[in-house]
């Protein structure tokens, strides 16, 4: 738990763990497999109904309305999906105030400290929310703000887990808002989102970027919630990758495509092959062809691979990461590294 949550480590019920657990949270677990589907649920469709069954006594009807609604923007705002609401029958995603005991057979703990919980993408009690009726919702940081609490739980419903990051919505303890107008999501649930679902699509009315030009969005070096997509060495020097960019450890950006002009941004993993023979040298990058962005390697969904010497991509790439022999059980790449016996080492949560 101290770890998941970004205290010391010491395995003792200090002041700073105590502290935490004193506070609000989220009732799904930090620390558990449920699943509804194998693999990474999430929901196959863009366009996702949501239904109010009732409301909480403690907010005007059109204040619950409001906050519901801004809460699905947000996510709204980073992915290709849409919400509209319907006001009876089944929707995708039902949004419940109760007390104690409900429909799903968990129970809330009255005046304790457990807000709401939420199902990840499916049918039926999939995909649903529930909010303790027994807490004091408002729309401001004099209770528990609705809205927050309502865009974790939508987090949820579209398939994300817990974040170990505390600046993150998806951080399982509820943090009183500060400044609400100012409320956002963090890089960290952003990145969450699109792994699942991609970015949203391009407005026809956005100006068309030539793509020699550096980004002008390019990631910010000493942010503290940047995390990496890819590291390798390449001809003697250290790359890391983030979206569209790779730098060195000089800090110099460059754009991927100034350096290879097929292959995608977003990597998920790049390594080098140590040389076999003078001047040949390959570079595997690890591709999904189902979304532009969302990079993920998973054996089953067509899934691409390029080998590069020097900056050109070789004939006959890219291929069918299925040909490098992986099992199909194999859903989710995370790195990959080859040593100097000439073996390579790809890494799938815990296990290599």
């Amino acid at each position: 738990m101290q770890k998941f949550l970004g205290l010391t480590v010491t395995g003792k019920l200090d002041s700073d763990t105590l502290e935490v657990m004193r506070k609000p949270r989220c009732g799904v677990p930090d620390i558990g497999e449920f699943r509804t589907f194998p693999g990474m649920p999430k929901w196959r469709k863009t366009h996702l109904t949501y239904r109010i069954v009732n409301y909480t006594p403690d907010l005007p009807r059109d204040a619950v309305d409001s906050a519901i609604e801004k809460a699905l923007k947000v996510w709204e705002e980073v992915t290709p999906l849409t919400f509209s609401r319907i006001y009876e029958g089944e929707a995708d995603i039902m949004i419940t105030f109760a007390v104690r005991k409900q429909r799903d057979f968990y129970s809330f703990d009255g005046p304790g400290k457990v807000l709401a919980h939420a199902y990840l993408p499916g049918p039926g009690l999939n995909g649903d929310a529930l909010f303790d009726d027994d807490k004091q919702w408002t729309k401001d940081a004099s209770g528990t703000n609705l809205l927050l609490v309502a865009a974790h739980e939508v987090g949820h419903s579209l398939g994300l887990q817990h974040s170990a990051n505390p600046e993150a919505l998806m951080y399982s303890v509820y943090n009183s808002p500060t400044d609400l107008a100012r409320f956002r999501l963090s890089q960290d649930d952003v990145t969450g989102i699109q792994s699942l679902n991609g970015p949203p699509p391009a407005s026809p009315d956005d100006p068309v970027k030539p793509t020699e030009s550096p980004s002008p969005q390019t990631p910010a070096k000493c942010d503290p919630t940047l995390s990496l997509d890819a590291v390798t060495t390449l001809r003697g020097e250290i790359l890391f990758f983030k979206d569209r960019s790779p730098w060195n450890l000089q800090r110099e950006f460059h754009l991927i495509s100034a350096l290879w002009s097929s292959p995608p941004s977003d990597l998920d993993a790049a390594y080098e092959v140590p040389k076999q023979r003078p001047q040949i040298a390959k570079i595997f990058l690890e591709k999904q062809k189902m979304s532009r962005n969302a990079l993920l390697c998973k054996a089953l969904r067509g899934k691409q691979f390029w080998a590069i010497r020097g900056n050109e991509v070789q004939a006959g790439y890219p291929r069918g990461i299925h040909t490098l022999s992986f099992s199909p059980a194999i859903r989710k790449m995370d790195a990959a590294v080859s040593d100097k016996e000439k073996k390579t080492y790809f890494f799938v949560e815990d296990k290599y």
